[in-house]
Order: structure tokens, then C-alpha cells, then sequence
């Protein structure tokens, strides 16, 4: 395995197009409302997002391992590990890991400080709320992620929803408005149930080591019923975006994304083991990624037609 693959596979880079989206979002958002675009300004945004992102999955992977999740999860039965797995099992040194890990967080620090210089301090704040929140998720003293009581959730609504897409708005604006948050509402609610879809997998590990996530506190047919709430709020959001003129009418077309979830969600029973939650991990995902790119493209298109 070459460094960069390695690297790839540390990062969890796969999962990149979660934060992409919101930020292509905002800033088509700014090009369709305020008739604003700044190429330069969009590309350095998208690269110190990614950065960010990648120094979240990857500082909570290296708290993870602290914490001892990793080899709860390696010793429990019919439970699948969702981190990279190269501490637990030692293909990489825990120093390495953090170096590359922090170096990640530099990235999108200067990122931000160079935004900060065109666009106004207000990046600097987004920024700032997103890294403390990667960071505290599960390091300690807060480690709001092993709480259980919907901080998790929130976070990421937060993080790879309405900061990344008003971000990128403002960074092209220099203005905060209410349309780029009720714009990230769908997104990051579709991003927010990969999120909670993937706890199924591992959730006896998480409970036997003391973090206390949602599907752990309610229990599985508990949680398993929010979930499907959750798929639901976050296309009622999409419609009541569109009604909003937030969206144009043919940004509906990402409904038909719902379809491969609902089909998985009627396969499910009240109870079922780890391995039958990977179809509805991979169908939350897809349908996070097909959705975010007909939103993207409808505004692409409704950019278009106001300039014909």
C-alpha cells in the first residue's frame, strides 16, 4: 500500500462529497440570489472544508482508539467497526496518525485565515465552531458524542449542514442570510442520518465501552423508528424548501433519492443483527450524494435561466 492510498484510507476519503456538497450549495446559493461568484475565493473554501473534514474523521478515530472503541469493537460479535482500524491493529504509530491528523487541522486553518482576509472575520467563527466541534465530539473532558442525548446529532446537522453551506455563502457574500440555512436544512438532515444509520453497526461495541449514543440509550427498535423519522423530516425539508423559493420546483427531482432507503427500511425487522444495517448505511449514503448533486444542479440550472 503506497502513502497515498494509505492516507485515503486513514482519512476515510470517500466520504469527502458530505461536506462538498454543502459548501457547492452555499456558494451556487450566492451565484443564484445574489448574482456573486468568486472562483479563487470557492476553490479555497472547498479545499479547507475537505481539510477539516478529514482532520474530523481522523481526530476521532485517534480519540476512538484512546478511548478503547476500537478494540471493543474488534471484540464483540457481529459488530463492524466504521473507523480505519490501522491503530487497533498497529499499521500505523499513534505519533504518525497524530501528525498527519493535525496537519490536516493547519490546512484548514490557513484556509480560513486567508478567506478571512477577503471575505471578514465571520469565517474565522464558522471555522472555529466547526473544529470545536470535531474535536470535542468524542475527546475528552466534553466527549459529547458518548453523552446519548441528541448531541450528535446536532453536530453534525451543524457541521455538515448549515455552517459548511452559510460558510460558503458568506464567503462569497460577505453577508449571513436566513435562505442559505433553510437551503441546508435537507442536505445536512440526510447527512445527519448517514450519520445515525451507521451507529447501528457497532452499537453493542459502543455500549460494552461506555459510549452512549442514541440507538445505545433507546435501544434498537427505538432508534430504528427515529431513524425513519429522520429519512422522512429530511425530504419534508426539501419540499418546504422549495415552497420557500429556496430551491426551484425541479430541485423535487431529489425525492426519487428517497427510494432505495424506503425499500431498505421495509426489509428491516424490530430487531436485527449488525450486518443488516450495511444496506441501509449504503442506500443513506447514496441517497445523501444523489440528492445533494440534483440540489446542486437545480441551482447550476436556475442560474443558467436567469441569465438567458
Amino acid at each position: 500500500m503506497n502513502n497515498w492510498t494509505l492516507f485515503m484510507k486513514l482519512s476515510r476519503f470517500r466520504v469527502v462529497p458530505v461536506m462538498v456538497i454543502p459548501v457547492l450549495l452555499g456558494g451556487f446559493g450566492a451565484l443564484v440570489w445574489n448574482d456573486t461568484f468568486h472562483p479563487w475565493l470557492f476553490v479555497v473554501t472547498i479545499i479547507g472544508a475537505v481539510a477539516a473534514h478529514l482532520f474530523s474523521n481522523m481526530i476521532n478515530d485517534l480519540w476512538d482508539f484512546r478511548n478503547g472503541i476500537d478494540i471493543a469493537a474488534k471484540e464483540t460479535a457481529s459488530t463492524i467497526s466504521t473507523n480505519s482500524g490501522f491503530l487497533a491493529n498497529g499499521t500505523i504509530k499513534e505519533r504518525t496518525f497524530s501528525l498527519v491528523t493535525w496537519g490536516l487541522f493547519a490546512i484548514a486553518l490557513v484556509s480560513g485565515v486567508v478567506l478571512s482576509l477577503f471575505s471578514g472575520w465571520l469565517v474565522l467563527v464558522f471555522g472555529a465552531l466547526g473544529g470545536l466541534i470535531a474535536y470535542f465530539y468524542v475527546a475528552p473532558p466534553i466527549k459529547f458524542g458518548y453523552r446519548g442525548k441528541g448531541y450528535s446529532e446536532i453536530a453534525i446537522l451543524l457541521s455538515f449542514g448549515i455552517l459548511p453551506t452559510l460558510g460558503s455563502y458568506y464567503v462569497q457574500t460577505s453577508q449571513v442570510a436566513i435562505r442559505p440555512m433553510i437551503l441546508s436544512l435537507p442536505i445536512g438532515l440526510l447527512t445527519t442520518l448517514i450519520l445515525f444509520n451507521h451507529h447501528f453497526l457497532h452499537w453493542r461495541a459502543d455500549q460494552s465501552a461506555g459510549k452512549k449514543t442514541l440507538v445505545v440509550v433507546w435501544g434498537e427498535r427505538r432508534a430504528l423508528w427515529f431513524s425513519k423519522a429522520l429519512f422522512a423530516l429530511s425530504y419534508i425539508a426539501l419540499i418546504v424548501c422549495v415552497i420557500a423559493g429556496v430551491f426551484p420546483y425541479y430541485a423535487l427531482l431529489a425525492l426519487f433519492s428517497a427510494i432505495p432507503v424506503y425499500r431498505v427500511y421495509t426489509l428491516l425487522k424490530a430487531e436485527n443483527p449488525s450486518p443488516a444495517y450495511l444496506p441501509l448505511m449504503g442506500a443513506s449514503v447514496k441517497a445523501s450524494t444523489r440528492g445533494g448533486v440534483i440540489m446542486m444542479l437545480s441551482l447550476i440550472v436556475q442560474a443558467i435561466i436567469q441569465r438567458l
